[in-house]
């Protein structure tokens, strides 16, 4: 191994099943889901690198989870079992990301600045639907988590790094821009006011392989700007299109290769095809990949083409998902030969924690009014329908057997729509106070690659300007790493639709500048 140039570097991996055991509340749409099974494991990947040299050391443990979010709660009660149950390791040095699949536990126990709900399921969707509490979930998880870090941490040996970038067509903005310049997310394409995408898409990989003293690959990081969510409205748990990669790399490159995925700047990016699905879908049949009726990501177009229900929640999205496995292994399998050229067993290595502050996306008092009148119609049909529930119960039954909604579905969406407003309403009286909220953003060099975690889902533009303007050779950035909701563009701010209005974003395109500029500073510092 070459390039001499830091301390002695000791890595570590572990991996956690964070799988439940029972029906859970399931995070990612505005109906409420209760989980009906399991359609693939959700799991914990733990990476802990350290950096030695002369009775000084650096280090950094990265985890890796099948979550929809990374709430606060769940970081501190992860954090709390570390202290107790991981000798010498300082619980602050690691830090959680999410790879934002919409078919995992609900995990947000407590609202906060960020977040207009959390708590118990009642307090989730407004309903008493007999599921595991969220809260004995996020206990349940952390543990698992903790175990991971555990078994990264000491399982530490001394061992080198490679980094490289390759391509994998995985995200695509998912914002549609019509002829009056309005906005919508995953808006029709073959409407004839359809202008156009409205933003760039990154198809990079970034990818860090980790090898032992023998130069064997014992792990790989992949990074890609994409969400996990083609199997977004499925009732069953499922870790989306990363099930199916993990399984295509341990193929090709080892079955025992631990895989620690991430999710790049993507706020405004999704794996759903927008322009020319019927192609993609042709050439998922002549590979083999699956059917051509259930090989769409929605559920309820599956069950409209007359596919059983139990087939239809199998097969949604695993066309795509086993196309996108492909993609990332054969840019993984380019990637891997070349990186493996130049592994190094002592590259400089500096973790650094900020915590900064940004601005608040300010409510007018305008948007505070009408959003306390959405909120006063909502709660009114919320309460209409849930007193029809409990005073006809068969109502539950009127609900169509092949409908993606359940019987709980349609009040919830009214129970969660009136929480989302009543909680605009509240952060225009918060923010004359508070007008600025505290974020914890991490970064570690390892050589002259940079990993740097927020808790948001960036819109692209932000990843951009980081990565444009960033010291390093090559970076990694990595969203979701914390409590964070959608940080938009001034263009996306201005076509509106969700994701874009201020519903959607306790911070705006303001923080947005600022986190990129407090980002660059930290990569600044570590160059220095």
């Amino acid at each position: 191994m070459n390039r001499n140039n830091g301390g002695k570097l000791y890595i570590g991996w572990g991996q956690a099943d964070i799988t439940p055991g029972e029906p859970v509340f399931m995070a990612g749409q505005f109906h409420a889901r209760i989980s009906e099974g399991v359609m693939d494991p959700v799991t914990a990947t733990a990476l802990a690198m350290e950096s030695r040299e002369e009775g000084f050391s650096d280090y950094a443990v990265m985890v890796s989870c099948d979550l929809v979010s990374i709430p606060n709660g769940l970081v501190n009660c992860a954090r709390d079992k570390i202290r107790k149950k991981v000798y010498g390791l300082d619980p602050e040095r690691v830090f959680l990301n999410a790879t934002h699949t919409h078919a995992a536990p609900e995990c947000r126990t407590a609202p906060d600045e960020l977040l207009f709900l959390g708590g118990n399921v009642s307090a989730l969707c407004g309903l008493d639907l007999p599921v595991m509490d969220p809260a004995d979930y996020v206990d349940f998880a952390a543990e698992r988590i903790s175990d991971a870090v555990r078994q990264a941490w000491e399982k530490r040996s001394p061992g080198g790094v490679s980094f490289g970038l390759g391509h994998a067509v995985v995200g695509r903005n998912r914002r549609i821009v019509y002829n009056d310049g309005l906005s919508r997310m995953y808006g029709k394409t073959d409407d004839c006011n359809f202008s156009h995408v409205e933003g760039y898409e990154d198809h990079s990989l970034n990818l860090l392989a980790t090898w032992n003293e023998e130069k064997k690959l014992t792990g790989l990081v992949v990074n890609v700007a994409c969400p996990a969510q083609l199997s977004e409205l499925s009732y069953l748990i499922t870790a989306d299109y990363w099930h199916e990669t993990r399984q295509e790399i341990r193929r090709r490159f080892g079955q025992d290769l631990f895989i620690l995925p991430q999710c790049s700047a993507a706020g405004d990016q999704s794996p759903h095809i927008l322009v020319d699905k019927k192609a993609e879908e042709r050439m998922w049949r002549l590979a083999g990949y699956g059917e051509s009726q259930v090989s769409g990501s929605i559920v309820k177009n599956a069950l409209k083409a007359g596919v059983s229900r139990p087939l239809a929640e199998r097969l949604s999205g695993l066309a795509q998902r086993r196309d996108i496995s492909v993609r990332i292994a054969d840019a993984v399998g380019k990637v891997l030969p070349l990186a493996g050229k130049e592994i190094e067993s002592e590259p400089r290595f500096f973790f650094l924690h900020r915590k900064v502050n940004l601005c608040r996306n300010m409510v007018s008092r305008k948007d505070a009014e009408e959003a306390a009148k959405e909120a006063e119609k909502y709660h009114e049909e919320y309460l209409k329908m849930k007193n029809e529930l409990e005073l006809y119960p068969g109502r539950k039954d009127e609900y169509p057997a092949n409908d993606y909604l359940r019987w709980y579905g349609p009040v919830t969406v009214s129970y969660r729509m009136y929480r989302r407003n009543i909680a605009l309403r509240e952060r225009y009286e918060i923010q004359k106070s508070k007008p600025l909220i505290p974020v914890d953003i991490y970064m570690v060099r390892v050589g002259d690659m940079i990993f740097a975690a927020n808790p948001f889902e960036c819109y692209l533009d932000f990843g951009m300007q980081i990565k444009a303007r960033s010291k390093a050779v090559q970076t990694f950035l990595v969203q979701l790493a914390g409590t964070g909701t959608y940080l938009p563009t001034r263009r996306s701010v201005e076509g509106g639709g969700y994701g874009s209005v201020p519903a959607s974003n306790p911070m705006g395109y303001e923080a947005g500048r600022q986190l990129v500029e407090a980002t660059l500073e930290g990569i600044d510092q570590l160059w220095k």
